[in-house]
């Protein structure tokens, strides 16, 4: 079909650029991500020191399943190490405006803006689209769980293996290399998977999205999938007060989630990105849930830490005494930010002092 049938076509139809459109979301990728994988983190701080791709390496921990069930996780690529010495921060270049047809009129244009408009804002914000791999049980001999509504048993080929009924406590326990659970012995590692809106308790907190179980040498470790969106709501309102001011809460946000980037992209093994302690960020599951940290979280979405494109692992502490002595200086302080944001700090200028010779990136997605 010619070019002006096309045209004509879309004047007398306007629906159809709302099918276009929506057809358009079976390619939708992280705009920034390839970027982020070949282009190195840098450390905080104006001294030149290892990069943080190095600092998230010196955690890495040995995968208690990797030599038995590689296939079970396949670990997320990894940068390739440099090291570089921290520049004066770049404004980060503005989009591209969007070129108006010609062949439509202005109010054409007008209503095609508007139906793009709507067609964004109904999606899934970036955050939904990046899974994170965190660790909530390792090396232990039993667990105790509950789903909130039926989850599947499945394993590592998503066979299905049984169900779990809701409001029932399970057990599980290692047996050797395999899991008893709910009056089966069931082989490493399996999988429980709530419906969609489910939630799942391990212990005595309860989380979103999918259960890990891995079995090895009579121990289990639990492994929770969970969007990076969901995990930093838990993490921001674990980490500091929903009282605080919104500037110093987006300043967390955008700290959280650089940090947890970071091992998104360099995992410490095969089975888990990171842990769910202080050791790297706190994430207590939806207990620790509020409002106002996740419109933080919300109205940051996609924003880190960033060095000529790459992520930095903004590391930070309660109190610039505690950065001082853990992280020779390189780091925020979250009291710090507080204070700055009393005094009217925008979360921009919260960030430039505590990661000096960086600016804030932003993963976006792409329709075209």
């Amino acid at each position: 079909m010619k070019g002006s049938s096309i045209f004509k076509l879309l004047k007398q139809r306007p629906w159809l650029l709302l099918l276009l459109a929506a057809l358009s979301l079976g390619s939708i990728f992280l705009s920034g991500q390839a970027q982020m994988l070949s282009e190195q983190s840098v450390p905080v701080g104006s001294q030149t020191t290892a990069s943080p791709a190095s600092v998230a390496a010196s955690k890495a921990e040995p995968s208690p399943i990797a030599s038995k069930n590689k296939s079970a996780i396949a670990p997320a690529p990894a940068a390739s190490p440099q090291a570089s010495t921290p520049k004066a921060n770049v404004p980060e270049a503005e989009p591209e405006a969007a070129s108006t047809n010609p062949s439509l009129t202005p109010e054409q244009q007008a209503m095609n803006q508007r139906a793009k408009a709507a067609f964004e804002s109904s999606l899934a914000s970036v955050d939904s689209l990046i899974e994170m791999r965190v660790a909530i049980a390792k090396g232990v001999s039993t667990l105790a769980l509950s789903v909130s509504a039926n989850a599947d048993l499945i394993n590592q080929n998503g066979e299905h293996l049984g169900s779990l009924s809701a409001g029932q406590t399970y057990t599980a326990q290692a047996n050797g290399q395999s899991i008893s659970l709910a009056s089966q012995n069931l082989p490493s590692p399996i999988w429980i998977e709530p419906s969609p809106e489910g939630l799942f308790t391990l212990g005595d907190r309860t989380y979103r999205g999918r259960l890990l179980i891995a079995a090895n040498d009579s121990h289990l470790w639990g492994v929770n999938f969970v969007s990076l969106k969901q995990y930093l709501y838990s993490v921001v309102a674990s980490e500091v007060s929903p009282n605080w001011p919104p500037e110093a809460l987006k300043a967390q946000a955008i700290a959280a989630r650089s940090y947890g980037l970071t091992y998104h992209f360099k995992p410490v093994n095969s089975l888990y990105q990171l842990g769910d302690d202080e050791y790297f960020q706190v994430y207590s599951g939806i207990d620790r849930e509020a409002d106002a940290t996740n419109r933080a979280v919300d109205e940051t979405a996609g924003e880190f830490v960033s060095y000529r494109g790459g992520v930095v692992e903004s590391l930070y502490a309660a109190s610039d005494d505690i950065v001082a002595e853990a992280f020779q200086g390189r780091g925020m302080s979250q009291l710090g930010a507080l204070e700055l944001a009393e005094q009217g700090y925008t979360y921009e200028q919260i960030l430039a002092k505590y990661y000096p010779g960086t600016g804030v990136g932003r993963i976006q997605q792409d329709y075209e």
